[in-house]
């Protein structure tokens, strides 16, 4: 037995071996999933659990539903010394008293469209603004004349009229100024305790959008066009604090020490303000459009309808806080692509918290680019907050219009489930480690299963003991797909889960040669490699840049392409076999490139095709490795030159007419070739141009052809005195073939003149 079919024999044993242990084979080097950065669990389903933007789990504040209105929004909400709330609501527009049990009951409802904004004074009286074309009136909790002893009623009188477009905020001084921010033409109006009125503030801006008081008796305003925030002195006075980068400041907090926060939205377009898409309520049509957007819950209508805009609402680019510092330095703090914060406050702690849309989330917002999601509300938009008794916050909800508690302790339990992990290929799962805080009041378990969904059949979840020191076994069924899930309990110390990374061990399976394709007349030429670059992710596709070939009709270019499930490290052997053979020879073991050229005068002309067998074996201990084998499409190798004989060239006169001779050389030879049809011939007579001769029977489609043709001596030009000598009327004929492998064969024949 040559050492050839030794090689091939051993290698076809050890293939077969492997291929028969493929059940029990797992892929080598064990591999971790991961997860503690934010951007990886936003993905899973947080229920009482709050995200950290530097990664990890807490418990959230606790966060329960107090009350839904029958109205769509509820734009603003006050309250008062006893907890009570007022929700200035819209579509339909409403004011709603709220009591800390959750009971509710409509105390205003005005013929506008909206009330925009409401305040509550220490007496308790409600002062409510509406929209559009609107007014602020004065609430006042009176006792029914009508009614049994100790009932109330609400009733209502108009306060203000500012005679302006839209109303969309109001502010009580200490000494119960009011002061009223419009849009269409951006003033600010103060309404004096006793009722005076007149115009405090006039801006360039179209719209006034949010107010707030400084320590110092300030006014803070933001505006929409150029977003800009400015501070006016009780005078009149007004100075631009900053101007944000967004168009809109959508709200305005300021804490103790003076720090102005401000929320932005929109991108700033050139040439100001520009109108915007309202949401679509039931009114008799309006005539001036004005920014803002739209929430995105439709309002059913059956009157005509008009677009009435609200405080940043549809605006594109997402939102940004900003804090300026009472010297007036203006920082960023947080920003969002999705997010749009409309309603800014402070939790029991001081820090400042964020009602976002359109996914309804709280932020807290704890320093620059540090901030904890969380809650993520049943209402589309968190639109305002106000204190709530014991130091936590009453926030509102829009799409739906909904009361909601925020702390202010921690939610009793909380729970999250990550997202599902695709292993991509089957797997054995190992051990846990988890990097947590307050352990004894943390759980984690674990599932896992065969399809992408988890509510179809797969295995229970499964506690995992995590506060071993060596980690602990999942204890769950090996398969493709698995889940984690914490549980977080109140208690001291306070729980925290930092990240979880679960081991897993892929089955190993088989690679596979996807295609082969030999390319006789090139050569491929090396690929360097880059030292220390990144290796593709497990289960993804790798890419290999294709070789640069090039032509060369003395090699053979052998190319394919693998891939392997485990993305593990391959390597290829090369096989050919003749036609007629029953044997693979070796043609180049150990190649770690997926290209191999090689010169073709190894191999004796005649038809070849080629095998390729790829292993994983650099990957896997001995014994492990998988194999996959793929044959190529047969191909034809041609070294060798066609052979020229028989040829004869003969000069032939005829006499035409009394007095010309016309003088012609007749050719003839046999072009053969021992592998391949002869493609072609050409002669030159006297060292002129190649010219094209074809065959006898004209089709040229056989390994031996035979050539019969004449050609006619071109008269010499020279004088006659010229032409003496014997050798003036010598010809040289020389002719030659190509076989469809373009191999070249010539030969020449010399006429000698007489």
């Amino acid at each position: 037995m040559t050492l050839a079919r030794k090689t091939f024999a051993l290698l076809s044993a050890i293939t077969f071996f492997t291929f028969a242990l493929s059940v029990s084979a797992l892929a080598d080097g064990t591999r971790t999933w991961e997860q503690s950065k934010f951007e990886e669990l936003i993905k899973g389903t947080a229920k009482g659990i709050a995200l950290r933007s530097e990664g990890g789990l807490e418990l959230a504040p606790a966060f329960k539903a107090l009350a839904t209105t029958p109205s769509t929004y509820i734009w603003s909400i006050a309250s008062d010394p006893g907890g009570n709330i007022y929700a200035a609501a819209g579509s339909p527009a409403r004011v709603y008293r709220i009591t800390p049990d959750g009971q509710s009951a409509t105390i205003f409802e005005p013929q506008e469209l909206q009330v925009q904004a409401l305040v509550v004074d220490k007496k308790g009286i409600v002062y409510a603004a509406t929209a559009p074309d609107g007014k602020v009136y004065r609430l006042e909790e009176t006792k029914a004349a009508s009614a049994k002893a100790g009932a109330k009623s609400w009733s209502a009188t108009p306060y203000f009229d500012p005679g302006s477009k839209y109303i969309w905020d109001i502010v009580l001084d200490n000494s119960g100024a009011l002061y009223v921010a419009t849009g269409d033409h951006g003033e600010i109006y103060k309404v004096s305790a006793n009722g005076q009125h007149a115009l405090f503030f006039k801006s360039d801006e179209v719209h006034i959008r949010a107010l707030a008081l400084d320590p110092n008796g300030n006014l803070i305003a933001g505006s929409d066009g150029s977003g800009l925030v400015y501070r006016i002195a009780p005078n009149g006075e007004a100075f631009v604090l900053y101007s944000a980068p967004k168009k809109e400041i959508t709200a305005l907090a300021i804490d103790g020490a003076g720090n102005i926060y401000a929320a932005a939205a929109g991108e700033k377009r050139p040439g100001g303000a520009t109108p915007g898409v309202g949401i679509t309520l039931s009114t008799p049509a309006q005539s001036s459009p004005a920014p803002g957007g739209a929430l995105n819950a439709p309002v059913s209508s059956t009157a005509p309808t008009s677009p009435f805009p609200a405080p940043g609402l549809g605006a594109t680019g997402g939102s940004e806080i900003y804090r300026i510092a009472p010297d007036g330095a203006p920082s960023r703090l947080w920003s969002s692509h999705e997010d749009l914060v409309y309603a800014l406050a402070f939790d029991q702690h001081g820090r400042l918290v964020a009602g976002t849309g359109n996914r309804g989330h709280i932020f807290a917002i704890n320093g620059v680019d540090d901030f904890t999601d969380l809650i993520r509300a049943s209402a589309t938009q968190i639109t305002a907050f106000a204190a709530a008794p014991g130091g936590g916050l009453y926030a509102s909800g829009s799409n739906l219009g909904k009361i909601f508690v925020l702390g202010p302790g921690p939610e009793s339990e909380g729970t999250y489930e990550s997202d599902v992990f695709d292993a991509r290929i089957f797997s054995l799962w190992g051990r846990a480690s988890v990097r947590s805080a307050g352990n004894s009041n943390v759980e984690l378990y674990a599932r896992s299963g065969n399809v992408d969904n988890p509510d179809r059949n797969w295995s229970p979840w499964t506690r995992i003991n995590f506060a071993l020191a060596a980690g602990s076994e999942l204890k769950i069924p090996p398969a493709r797909f698995v889940q984690w899930k914490a549980v977080l309990h109140a208690g001291n110390p306070a729980p925290r889960v930092d990240s979880v990374l679960l081991n897993y061990l892929p089955k190993n399976v088989a690679p596979e040669i996807d295609d082969i394709t030999v390319q006789p007349g090139y050569r491929y030429q090396p690929i360097s490699h880059v030292s220390g670059s990144e290796p593709p992710t497990p289960g993804q596709p790798r890419f290999d840049p294709p070789p640069p070939a090039v032509r060369d009709r003395d090699s053979i270019g052998i190319r394919w392409s693998a891939h392997d499930d485990n993305d593990d490290q391959l390597v290829y052997t090369v096989y050919y076999r003749g036609d007629g053979e029953s044997r693979w020879l070796l043609l180049k073991n150990n190649l770690s490139d997926r290209y191999y050229s090689f010169d073709a005068s190894l191999l004796p002309d005649g038809g070849y095709t080629v095998k390729v067998i790829a292993s994983d074996a650099p990957s896997h201990s001995p014994g492990e490795a998988l194999y996959a084998e793929r044959v190529g499409t047969r191909f034809e190798v041609d070294t060798t030159a066609p052979v020229i004989d028989n040829l004869t060239a003969t000069l032939e006169v005829r006499q035409i007419g009394k007095q010309i001779d016309a003088k012609q050389i007749r050719v003839h030879f046999r072009a053969s070739d021992s592998f391949s049809p002869i493609k072609r011939a050409e002669y030159s007579l006297d060292g002129g141009d190649w010219q094209f001769v074809e065959p006898v029977g004209q089709l040229s489609d056989s390994r031996t052809e035979e050539y019969d043709f004449r050609v006619a001596v071109p008269q010499p030009e020279a004088a006659p005195a010229l032409m003496a000598g014997n050798t003036a009327n010598d010809h040289v004929v020389v002719v030659r073939a190509y076989d469809r492998f373009d191999n070249l064969a010539t030969a020449k024949s010399v006429i000698r003149g007489k």
